[in-house]
């Protein structure tokens, strides 16, 4: 669950500044990419000679393309942004880590177990005497980082850093006030302030670009392998995007930390505006406000009827909200 399925989920359609960030941005640069190589003279799978490739042939045919085949390219790069546009929430779910097991889902998730050891171990503190200032801080800085890039339960341990670092702001999220973030979220969304909900889409939208670029450039380095089959050493020319798409996954982590920030700060902030939307008594005391939260979570989540001596709100003329 990427917390993204209220106004805008993440493969919407939209063909705004989010379409061009996500959709065409990533898919002109693979494009761009490949046919620099295609211009330069690949592939040389036949034909014995000169196996290198000439990028000054290919800028002379980028430098002589006519008005209208520029057109013809960018229609084309549109056109294919539009067609992969709905596969952007697939292609998040397989960069958290939804393999199948013969890919080493069992290895990595492993890996990312014995991570989680180190910050529990580092978490913990020194006997009371060999407490410092200095180890109490570390110890503090562990017990951060373990609450931001893990979730508790071990059940919901991902294969990756970036399943891992959404895995935990689904289940810390809006915890503490006993909401699930999985179903309340869609509700709280919707009555979210205008500053909070643009920080929100901006985040958001930085990790789905992050996401795009690194899954378009995994697949690149695929295509320019096969490109540069029969051109001897250029076949290093793959490592180009190859680098890219690790950059651009690490850059993915760490924009999940950034929208899993947002997003805590959101039902910090705005809890109340959706109990107020709800039409329900604002409880006074934190144990009230937590067993009414679960009671909607539970109806959202599982249908359990709310308790019928649930109290509505009152609007301004006195008449009990529908």
């Amino acid at each position: 669950m990427k917390l993204d399925a209220a106004g805008r989920p993440p493969a919407d359609g939209s063909f705004g500044s989010r379409f061009y960030l996500v959709g065409y941005l990533p898919t002109y640069a693979a494009v761009l990419f490949l046919l620099v190589l295609a211009w330069a003279g690949a592939p040389r799978w036949h034909g014995r000679p000169s196996r290198r490739l000439s990028f000054s042939a290919a800028w002379s045919t980028a430098s002589h393309l006519s008005i209208g085949e520029v057109v013809m390219v960018a229609i084309a790069v549109a056109l294919l942004a539009v067609v992969l546009q709905p596969l952007q929430l697939a292609m998040v779910s397989l960069a958290e880590g939804a393999w199948p097991a013969w890919l080493g889902t069992k290895w990595a998730r492993q890996w990312q177990r014995s991570r989680r050891t180190r910050l529990e171990r580092k978490e913990k503190l020194l006997p009371r005497p060999e407490r410092t200032g200095e180890a109490i801080q570390r110890a503090g800085e562990a017990a951060s980082e373990l609450r931001r890039r893990f979730p508790k339960p071990e059940y919901l341990l991902r294969p990756t850093g970036l399943g891992n670092v959404l895995a935990a702001m689904t289940d810390h999220a809006g915890r503490v006030y006993g909401l699930d973030a999985v179903p309340a979220w869609p509700r709280l969304y919707p009555v979210l302030g205008g500053s909070v909900k643009s920080l929100i889409d901006d985040r958001r939208d930085t990790l789905d670009t992050a996401v795009r670029m690194a899954a378009t450039m995994a697949v690149t380095v695929i295509a320019s392998f096969v490109l540069l089959l029969g051109s001897g050493w250029w076949i290093l020319l793959a490592l180009i995007p190859l680098g890219v798409a690790v950059l651009a996954y690490n850059a993915a982590v760490q924009a999940a930390l950034a929208y899993s920030e947002i997003v805590h700060v959101a039902f910090d902030l705005h809890r109340a505006d959706l109990l107020a939307a709800l039409r329900v008594e604002l409880p006074r005391r934190q144990d009230a406000e937590r067993a009414l939260n679960e009671q909607w979570c539970d109806l959202w989540r599982q249908g359990i009827p709310l308790p019928v001596t649930l109290e509505y709100s009152t609007n301004n003329d006195g008449n009990s909200a529908q």
